[in-house]
């Protein structure tokens, strides 16, 4: 197991003809975001394999595969959710030695490239950006999925709560159809209502 994926450039800088390569697993990656640290889970050891050529002058062109099976919160009920990913990768990189923490930008033609300083690279926030763009942007455990109850928070897919309540609703006889369900808020104060009946004149 690998604490964070890092590869060693330094002979690659000193002759172009050499190239770089690394391989490992990853049981979570730490990340930088909005200036706070987080960390990507995963459900299983996640291999990684990359390597890295020279195209020429300060340029170089990373290249390889990594194989996360993400945790994510269900957007419902906030279980955890597996989700496997097959990445395939390819960058452009540039060495610029005044560089502290590497980071990616738009180069001209549109393309991102991974702007370093140091010879040793740890690839753990591109990793992550690479897992975080190809991953939905929600899930859910169950597409049955209940969700919370919005009073007390207790996991409906579980049974019911003591805010639980079933609101009937009456035939609509339009183009819209019929209402189905019921809802799962505050007691209904018209239900009682339903069964009265207008005396006739």
């Amino acid at each position: 197991m690998t604490d964070s994926p890092r590869i060693h450039l330094g002979a690659l800088l000193r002759s172009s003809s050499d190239d770089a390569r690394a391989q490992g697993t990853l049981d979570h990656l730490h990340y930088e975001q909005g200036g706070t640290q987080q960390t990507l889970r995963f459900a299983e050891p996640a291999p990684f394999e990359v390597s890295v050529n020279a195209l020429g002058g300060h340029e170089m062109y990373l290249q390889g595969s990594f194989e996360p099976v993400l945790i994510m919160e269900c957007a419902r009920c906030l279980r955890d959710v597996q989700v496997p990913l097959e990445l395939r990768l390819g960058t452009l990189m540039r060495h610029e030695p005044s560089v502290n923490t590497p980071f990616l930008e738009e180069a001209e033609s549109g393309e991102e490239v991974l702007v370093f300083g140091a010879p040793e690279l740890d690839l753990s926030a591109y990793l992550a950006e690479s897992a975080l763009l190809a991953a939905p942007l929600s899930v859910l455990h169950d597409e049955a999925c209940k969700g919370l109850c919005q009073v007390c928070g207790h996991d409906l897919n579980e049974g019911p709560c003591e805010h639980s309540a079933q609101v009937p609703v009456e035939a609509i006889d339009d183009e819209l159809g019929t209402p189905e369900g019921s809802l799962h808020a505050r007691q209904n104060p018209f239900a009682a209502l339903a069964d009265l009946k207008v005396p006739e004149e």
